[in-house]
Protein backbone atom coordinates (compact mmCIF):
# COMPACT_ATOMS: atom_id res chain seq x y z
CA UNK A 1 0.00 0.00 0.00
CA UNK A 2 1.20 3.22 -0.65
CA UNK A 3 2.23 5.53 1.82
CA UNK A 4 -0.09 8.41 2.91
CA UNK A 5 1.44 12.08 2.65
CA UNK A 6 0.98 13.58 6.28
CA UNK A 7 2.07 16.99 4.82
CA UNK A 8 -0.70 19.91 5.30
CA UNK A 9 -2.53 20.13 1.73
CA UNK A 10 -0.89 22.42 -0.40
CA UNK A 11 -1.25 26.09 0.52
CA UNK A 12 -2.40 25.52 4.26
CA UNK A 13 -0.67 24.84 7.46
CA UNK A 14 -0.53 23.48 10.57
CA UNK A 15 -0.20 25.73 13.89
CA UNK A 16 2.14 24.68 16.40
CA UNK A 17 1.08 25.51 20.21
CA UNK A 18 3.44 28.55 20.55
CA UNK A 19 1.71 29.85 17.64
CA UNK A 20 -1.50 29.31 18.38
CA UNK A 21 -1.12 30.71 22.14
CA UNK A 22 0.07 33.72 20.76
CA UNK A 23 -3.19 33.63 18.26
CA UNK A 24 -5.14 33.13 20.66
CA UNK A 25 -4.25 36.15 22.96
CA UNK A 26 -4.67 38.25 19.91
CA UNK A 27 -8.37 37.23 18.89
CA UNK A 28 -8.88 38.07 22.89
CA UNK A 29 -7.01 41.23 22.69
CA UNK A 30 -8.87 42.49 19.53
CA UNK A 31 -12.02 40.96 20.22
CA UNK A 32 -12.21 42.65 23.59
CA UNK A 33 -11.34 45.83 22.25
CA UNK A 34 -14.24 45.70 19.69
CA UNK A 35 -17.14 44.71 22.49
CA UNK A 36 -16.12 47.36 24.31
CA UNK A 37 -16.09 49.87 21.58
CA UNK A 38 -20.26 48.28 21.21
CA UNK A 39 -19.34 45.77 18.60
CA UNK A 40 -21.23 42.31 18.70
CA UNK A 41 -19.79 38.81 17.44
CA UNK A 42 -21.86 36.51 15.10
CA UNK A 43 -20.73 33.81 13.02
CA UNK A 44 -21.65 32.92 9.17
CA UNK A 45 -21.06 29.52 7.88
CA UNK A 46 -18.05 28.75 5.55
CA UNK A 47 -20.13 27.93 2.71
CA UNK A 48 -22.60 29.99 0.83
CA UNK A 49 -24.72 29.61 -2.47
CA UNK A 50 -22.10 29.76 -5.78
CA UNK A 51 -24.96 32.43 -7.39
CA UNK A 52 -24.39 34.48 -4.07
CA UNK A 53 -20.69 34.29 -4.68
CA UNK A 54 -20.56 34.82 -8.14
CA UNK A 55 -23.15 37.58 -8.02
CA UNK A 56 -21.19 40.21 -6.15
CA UNK A 57 -18.34 42.61 -6.45
CA UNK A 58 -15.09 40.78 -5.18
CA UNK A 59 -13.41 41.45 -7.96
CA UNK A 60 -9.84 39.28 -8.67
CA UNK A 61 -11.07 37.22 -5.39
CA UNK A 62 -13.96 35.40 -7.95
CA UNK A 63 -11.10 33.49 -9.87
CA UNK A 64 -9.88 32.03 -6.68
CA UNK A 65 -13.48 30.73 -5.50
CA UNK A 66 -13.14 27.25 -3.91
CA UNK A 67 -16.52 25.52 -5.09
CA UNK A 68 -18.19 22.52 -3.96
CA UNK A 69 -20.00 19.86 -6.41
CA UNK A 70 -23.70 19.10 -6.29
CA UNK A 71 -24.24 15.85 -4.65
CA UNK A 72 -26.92 13.01 -5.28
CA UNK A 73 -29.43 13.85 -8.43
CA UNK A 74 -28.13 17.05 -8.85
CA UNK A 75 -24.91 16.03 -9.83
CA UNK A 76 -25.55 15.85 -13.72
CA UNK A 77 -22.69 16.15 -15.67
CA UNK A 78 -22.34 16.43 -19.35
CA UNK A 79 -19.69 17.60 -22.36
CA UNK A 80 -21.00 21.20 -21.95
CA UNK A 81 -21.13 21.53 -18.27
CA UNK A 82 -19.69 24.59 -16.56
CA UNK A 83 -18.04 25.27 -13.15
CA UNK A 84 -21.86 26.64 -12.56
CA UNK A 85 -23.92 24.16 -13.38
CA UNK A 86 -21.95 21.45 -11.90
CA UNK A 87 -21.28 23.17 -8.05
CA UNK A 88 -23.91 24.91 -6.07
CA UNK A 89 -21.43 26.36 -2.97
CA UNK A 90 -19.03 27.70 -2.74
CA UNK A 91 -16.14 28.68 0.43
CA UNK A 92 -16.44 32.41 1.51
CA UNK A 93 -13.75 34.34 -0.35
CA UNK A 94 -13.74 37.44 2.58
CA UNK A 95 -16.34 38.12 5.86
CA UNK A 96 -18.15 40.88 3.97
CA UNK A 97 -20.22 39.01 1.63
CA UNK A 98 -21.57 36.38 3.98
CA UNK A 99 -22.81 39.89 6.78
CA UNK A 100 -24.44 40.95 3.99
CA UNK A 101 -26.32 38.27 3.44
CA UNK A 102 -26.32 37.02 7.27
CA UNK A 103 -28.10 41.26 7.57
CA UNK A 104 -30.75 40.93 4.82
CA UNK A 105 -31.49 37.42 6.68
CA UNK A 106 -31.68 38.33 10.34
CA UNK A 107 -32.39 42.57 10.07
CA UNK A 108 -35.78 42.10 11.96
CA UNK A 109 -33.91 40.39 15.01
CA UNK A 110 -30.46 42.99 14.80
CA UNK A 111 -30.37 46.61 16.29
CA UNK A 112 -29.16 49.52 13.93
CA UNK A 113 -27.43 50.65 13.34
CA UNK A 114 -25.67 47.45 14.02
CA UNK A 115 -22.00 46.76 14.59
CA UNK A 116 -20.66 43.23 13.84
CA UNK A 117 -17.84 41.70 14.95
CA UNK A 118 -16.38 38.60 12.83
CA UNK A 119 -13.82 36.46 13.53
CA UNK A 120 -12.84 33.52 11.01
CA UNK A 121 -11.43 32.06 8.51
CA UNK A 122 -11.55 32.32 4.41
CA UNK A 123 -10.80 30.62 1.77
CA UNK A 124 -8.75 31.45 -1.64
CA UNK A 125 -7.54 28.98 -4.35
CA UNK A 126 -4.69 31.51 -5.18
CA UNK A 127 -0.79 30.61 -5.40
CA UNK A 128 0.22 29.97 -2.47
CA UNK A 129 3.81 31.64 -1.97
CA UNK A 130 5.86 33.08 1.29
CA UNK A 131 2.65 34.76 4.08
CA UNK A 132 0.47 33.75 1.44
CA UNK A 133 -2.41 30.91 2.60
CA UNK A 134 -5.06 29.49 0.67
CA UNK A 135 -6.89 29.27 4.41
CA UNK A 136 -6.42 32.35 6.62
CA UNK A 137 -7.99 34.38 9.44
CA UNK A 138 -9.91 37.60 9.23
CA UNK A 139 -10.77 39.96 11.86
CA UNK A 140 -13.29 42.22 11.14
CA UNK A 141 -15.91 45.06 12.46
CA UNK A 142 -19.11 46.93 10.55
CA UNK A 143 -21.46 48.97 10.95
CA UNK A 144 -24.74 48.64 9.18
CA UNK A 145 -27.20 51.00 8.86
CA UNK A 146 -25.62 54.04 9.42
CA UNK A 147 -24.67 56.95 6.14
CA UNK A 148 -22.70 59.23 8.64
CA UNK A 149 -18.66 59.52 8.53
CA UNK A 150 -19.26 59.36 11.92
CA UNK A 151 -19.27 55.63 11.41
CA UNK A 152 -15.76 55.88 9.56
CA UNK A 153 -14.09 57.61 12.58
CA UNK A 154 -15.77 54.99 14.99
CA UNK A 155 -14.06 52.17 12.84
CA UNK A 156 -10.98 53.92 12.16
CA UNK A 157 -10.33 54.73 15.88
CA UNK A 158 -11.14 51.10 17.14
CA UNK A 159 -9.54 49.49 14.87
CA UNK A 160 -6.14 51.66 15.76
CA UNK A 161 -6.91 51.09 19.48
CA UNK A 162 -7.01 47.24 18.89
CA UNK A 163 -3.56 47.52 16.62
CA UNK A 164 -1.76 49.80 20.20
CA UNK A 165 -3.28 47.04 22.10
CA UNK A 166 -1.65 44.25 20.23
CA UNK A 167 1.64 46.19 20.10
CA UNK A 168 1.82 47.65 17.25
CA UNK A 169 2.74 51.93 17.37
CA UNK A 170 3.50 54.48 14.85
CA UNK A 171 1.54 53.09 12.22
CA UNK A 172 -0.07 54.93 9.22
CA UNK A 173 -3.33 55.20 8.05
CA UNK A 174 -3.87 55.62 4.64
CA UNK A 175 -7.53 57.45 3.41
CA UNK A 176 -9.27 57.96 0.38
CA UNK A 177 -12.53 58.16 -1.19
CA UNK A 178 -13.85 56.30 -4.08
CA UNK A 179 -16.44 59.14 -4.81
CA UNK A 180 -13.53 61.30 -5.50
CA UNK A 181 -11.74 58.86 -7.78
CA UNK A 182 -15.10 58.25 -9.99
CA UNK A 183 -15.37 61.63 -10.15
CA UNK A 184 -11.54 62.29 -10.96
CA UNK A 185 -11.56 59.61 -13.52
CA UNK A 186 -14.99 61.05 -15.19
CA UNK A 187 -13.33 64.56 -15.64
CA UNK A 188 -10.49 62.84 -17.24
CA UNK A 189 -12.68 62.07 -20.39
CA UNK A 190 -13.06 57.88 -19.09
CA UNK A 191 -16.95 57.11 -19.82
CA UNK A 192 -18.79 55.89 -16.38
CA UNK A 193 -18.21 51.91 -17.54
CA UNK A 194 -14.40 52.73 -17.38
CA UNK A 195 -14.50 53.62 -14.09
CA UNK A 196 -14.26 50.11 -12.56
CA UNK A 197 -11.42 48.82 -15.30
CA UNK A 198 -9.29 52.01 -14.39
CA UNK A 199 -9.46 51.50 -10.34
CA UNK A 200 -8.09 48.02 -11.30
CA UNK A 201 -5.35 49.04 -12.93
CA UNK A 202 -4.50 51.72 -10.75
CA UNK A 203 -4.53 49.27 -7.57
CA UNK A 204 -1.45 48.01 -8.66
CA UNK A 205 0.55 50.97 -8.60
CA UNK A 206 2.60 49.43 -5.90
CA UNK A 207 3.44 46.10 -8.05
CA UNK A 208 3.87 47.64 -11.64
CA UNK A 209 4.45 51.47 -11.13
CA UNK A 210 2.92 54.34 -12.75
CA UNK A 211 4.57 53.34 -16.14
CA UNK A 212 3.25 49.92 -15.94
CA UNK A 213 -0.19 51.20 -15.27
CA UNK A 214 -0.08 53.35 -18.39
CA UNK A 215 0.98 50.52 -20.22
CA UNK A 216 -2.07 48.48 -18.79
CA UNK A 217 -4.38 50.96 -19.66
CA UNK A 218 -3.34 51.75 -23.28
CA UNK A 219 -3.22 47.56 -23.37
CA UNK A 220 -6.92 47.94 -22.67
CA UNK A 221 -7.52 50.35 -25.72
CA UNK A 222 -7.71 53.65 -24.23
CA UNK A 223 -6.36 56.51 -25.70
CA UNK A 224 -2.33 57.27 -25.25
CA UNK A 225 -2.87 60.85 -24.23
CA UNK A 226 -5.36 60.77 -22.22
CA UNK A 227 -4.01 57.82 -20.18
CA UNK A 228 -0.69 59.83 -19.49
CA UNK A 229 -1.96 63.25 -18.71
CA UNK A 230 -4.29 61.56 -16.55
CA UNK A 231 -1.77 59.10 -14.29
CA UNK A 232 0.26 61.64 -13.99
CA UNK A 233 -2.50 64.23 -12.61
CA UNK A 234 -3.02 61.39 -9.92
CA UNK A 235 0.64 62.28 -8.28
CA UNK A 236 -0.51 65.91 -8.02
CA UNK A 237 -3.55 65.41 -5.77
CA UNK A 238 -3.46 65.86 -2.06
CA UNK A 239 -5.43 67.12 0.70
CA UNK A 240 -5.15 70.79 0.59
CA UNK A 241 -5.95 70.84 -3.80
CA UNK A 242 -8.36 67.93 -3.77
CA UNK A 243 -11.07 70.43 -3.42
CA UNK A 244 -10.08 72.27 -6.48
CA UNK A 245 -9.28 69.29 -8.70
CA UNK A 246 -12.11 67.04 -8.03
CA UNK A 247 -15.75 68.69 -8.30
CA UNK A 248 -17.26 66.69 -4.96
CA UNK A 249 -17.62 68.81 -2.45
CA UNK A 250 -19.35 66.28 0.04
CA UNK A 251 -16.53 63.67 -0.35
CA UNK A 252 -14.12 65.87 0.17
CA UNK A 253 -15.79 67.46 3.47
CA UNK A 254 -15.92 64.32 4.88
CA UNK A 255 -12.80 63.39 3.91
CA UNK A 256 -11.23 66.27 5.88
CA UNK A 257 -13.25 65.85 8.98
CA UNK A 258 -11.94 62.14 9.03
CA UNK A 259 -8.08 63.23 8.87
CA UNK A 260 -8.89 65.98 10.99
CA UNK A 261 -10.58 63.75 13.69
CA UNK A 262 -8.38 60.86 13.84
CA UNK A 263 -5.34 63.12 13.40
CA UNK A 264 -6.90 64.63 17.11
CA UNK A 265 -7.41 61.18 18.39
CA UNK A 266 -4.38 59.82 17.65
CA UNK A 267 -2.12 62.17 19.57
CA UNK A 268 1.17 61.62 18.20
CA UNK A 269 0.69 58.09 18.57
CA UNK A 270 0.01 56.69 14.85
CA UNK A 271 -0.33 58.87 11.63
CA UNK A 272 -3.76 59.30 8.96
CA UNK A 273 -2.50 60.80 5.55
CA UNK A 274 -4.54 61.43 2.50
CA UNK A 275 -3.38 58.60 -0.80
CA UNK A 276 -4.86 59.52 -3.50
CA UNK A 277 -3.22 56.36 -4.96
CA UNK A 278 -5.33 53.85 -2.52
CA UNK A 279 -7.96 52.19 -4.21
CA UNK A 280 -8.80 48.67 -2.44
CA UNK A 281 -9.13 45.84 -4.91
CA UNK A 282 -13.27 45.21 -4.17
CA UNK A 283 -15.26 46.19 -6.46
CA UNK A 284 -18.13 46.89 -4.06
CA UNK A 285 -16.43 50.05 -2.23
CA UNK A 286 -18.70 53.43 -2.88
CA UNK A 287 -17.18 56.11 -0.33
CA UNK A 288 -14.14 55.86 1.57
CA UNK A 289 -11.57 53.28 1.95
CA UNK A 290 -8.18 52.90 4.15
CA UNK A 291 -5.66 50.88 4.61
CA UNK A 292 -3.02 50.39 7.25
CA UNK A 293 0.88 50.51 6.93
CA UNK A 294 3.60 49.59 9.56
CA UNK A 295 7.10 49.89 9.93
CA UNK A 296 9.22 49.05 6.56
CA UNK A 297 7.01 45.91 5.65
CA UNK A 298 5.69 46.47 1.74
CA UNK A 299 1.79 45.22 2.62
CA UNK A 300 -0.60 46.74 4.40
CA UNK A 301 -2.02 45.50 8.56
CA UNK A 302 -5.34 46.67 7.72
CA UNK A 303 -8.31 47.70 5.59
CA UNK A 304 -11.35 48.17 4.51
CA UNK A 305 -14.33 50.86 3.03
CA UNK A 306 -17.72 51.78 2.69
CA UNK A 307 -19.95 49.39 0.77
CA UNK A 308 -23.45 50.85 0.56
CA UNK A 309 -24.59 48.98 -1.99
CA UNK A 310 -23.82 45.49 -1.23
CA UNK A 311 -26.98 44.50 0.94
CA UNK A 312 -29.47 46.10 -0.95
CA UNK A 313 -29.01 43.36 -3.83
CA UNK A 314 -30.41 40.98 -0.84
CA UNK A 315 -33.09 43.12 0.64
CA UNK A 316 -35.81 45.32 -1.05
CA UNK A 317 -34.21 48.58 0.39
CA UNK A 318 -30.57 49.48 0.10
CA UNK A 319 -28.65 49.45 3.84
CA UNK A 320 -25.28 51.76 4.08
CA UNK A 321 -22.35 49.48 5.27
CA UNK A 322 -18.89 50.27 6.16
CA UNK A 323 -16.17 47.72 7.28
CA UNK A 324 -12.40 47.21 8.30
CA UNK A 325 -10.81 44.06 8.55
CA UNK A 326 -7.33 43.49 10.93
CA UNK A 327 -4.99 40.84 8.32
CA UNK A 328 -4.60 38.78 11.16
CA UNK A 329 -2.26 36.17 9.44
CA UNK A 330 -0.16 39.39 9.07
CA UNK A 331 0.03 40.35 12.05
CA UNK A 332 0.43 37.22 13.79
CA UNK A 333 3.52 36.94 11.52
CA UNK A 334 4.76 40.32 12.05
CA UNK A 335 4.51 39.51 16.40
CA UNK A 336 6.29 36.58 15.99
CA UNK A 337 9.26 37.24 13.88
CA UNK A 338 10.13 40.63 15.61
CA UNK A 339 9.65 39.70 18.90
CA UNK A 340 6.71 42.11 20.10
CA UNK A 341 4.65 39.73 21.21
CA UNK A 342 3.87 40.77 24.85
CA UNK A 343 3.01 37.56 27.05
CA UNK A 344 -0.04 38.01 29.23
CA UNK A 345 -2.90 35.82 30.35
CA UNK A 346 -1.79 33.06 32.80
CA UNK A 347 1.35 32.18 33.32
CA UNK A 348 1.87 27.98 32.29
CA UNK A 349 3.29 25.61 35.09
CA UNK A 350 3.85 22.43 34.93
CA UNK A 351 2.92 19.93 37.93
CA UNK A 352 5.03 16.47 37.52
CA UNK A 353 3.90 13.49 39.70
CA UNK A 354 4.49 9.93 40.31
CA UNK A 355 2.19 7.34 38.17
CA UNK A 356 1.42 5.86 41.22
CA UNK A 357 0.14 9.29 43.25
CA UNK A 358 -3.12 9.88 44.32
CA UNK A 359 -4.80 11.58 41.68
CA UNK A 360 -7.19 13.36 43.53
CA UNK A 361 -4.68 14.83 45.92
CA UNK A 362 -2.71 15.60 42.22
CA UNK A 363 -5.78 17.31 40.80
CA UNK A 364 -6.91 19.35 44.01
CA UNK A 365 -2.75 20.88 44.11
CA UNK A 366 -3.35 21.74 39.96
CA UNK A 367 -6.58 23.13 40.64
CA UNK A 368 -5.53 25.13 43.83
CA UNK A 369 -2.84 26.51 41.15
CA UNK A 370 -5.38 27.22 38.44
CA UNK A 371 -7.83 29.20 41.49
CA UNK A 372 -4.94 31.54 42.06
CA UNK A 373 -4.17 32.16 37.85
CA UNK A 374 -1.87 29.69 36.36
CA UNK A 375 -2.70 27.60 33.70
CA UNK A 376 -1.03 23.71 34.89
CA UNK A 377 -0.17 20.63 33.02
CA UNK A 378 0.18 17.14 34.87
CA UNK A 379 2.98 15.17 33.85
CA UNK A 380 3.94 11.81 34.60
CA UNK A 381 7.44 12.41 36.05
CA UNK A 382 10.32 10.10 34.88
CA UNK A 383 13.73 9.03 36.02
CA UNK A 384 15.24 12.22 34.67
CA UNK A 385 12.87 14.30 35.66
CA UNK A 386 15.82 17.49 35.00
CA UNK A 387 15.47 16.39 31.53
CA UNK A 388 11.54 17.08 31.59
CA UNK A 389 11.96 20.61 33.36
CA UNK A 390 14.57 21.67 30.85
CA UNK A 391 11.78 20.53 28.17
CA UNK A 392 9.47 22.49 29.80
CA UNK A 393 11.36 25.63 30.07
CA UNK A 394 12.56 25.57 26.18
CA UNK A 395 8.36 24.98 25.35
CA UNK A 396 8.36 28.67 27.15
CA UNK A 397 6.24 27.28 30.33
CA UNK A 398 6.82 29.70 33.42
CA UNK A 399 7.81 27.09 36.10
CA UNK A 400 7.61 24.17 37.54
CA UNK A 401 6.37 21.96 40.53
CA UNK A 402 7.37 18.50 41.33
CA UNK A 403 4.25 17.19 43.43
CA UNK A 404 5.16 15.52 47.18
CA UNK A 405 8.56 17.35 46.85
CA UNK A 406 7.88 21.64 46.30
CA UNK A 407 6.00 23.46 48.19
CA UNK A 408 5.30 25.93 45.55
CA UNK A 409 6.25 26.42 41.87
CA UNK A 410 9.50 27.30 40.83
CA UNK A 411 9.83 29.49 38.36
CA UNK A 412 12.77 29.59 35.47
CA UNK A 413 13.67 33.01 35.76
CA UNK A 414 14.31 32.18 39.74
CA UNK A 415 16.78 29.39 38.86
Amino acid sequence: MEKISASPVRGTRDILPEEMRVRDELEHTIAGIYRAHGFSRIETPALENIDLLLGSDGGDNLKMLFTVLKRGNKFKPTADSTPHDLCDQGLRYDLTLPLSRFYAHNADQLESPFKAIQIGNVFRAERPQKGRFRSFKQCDIDIIGDPNVTAEIELINTTATALMAAGFEDFTIKVNDRRLLTQFILQAGFKAEDVGSVCISLDKVDKIGTEGIKKELVEKGYDQAMIDKFVDAVDDVNLDNVGDKVDAPEAVADLKRVVDTITRLAKGRFQIEFDFNLIRGMGYYTGEVFEVRWGDVGYSIAGGGRYDNMIGKYMKQSVPAVGFSIGFERIVGLLMERGIHKQGGAKRVALFHQKNADMVDVIAKADSLRNEGYDVNLIVEKKKVGKQINHCEEQGYAGFMVYGRDTEVRFFEDK
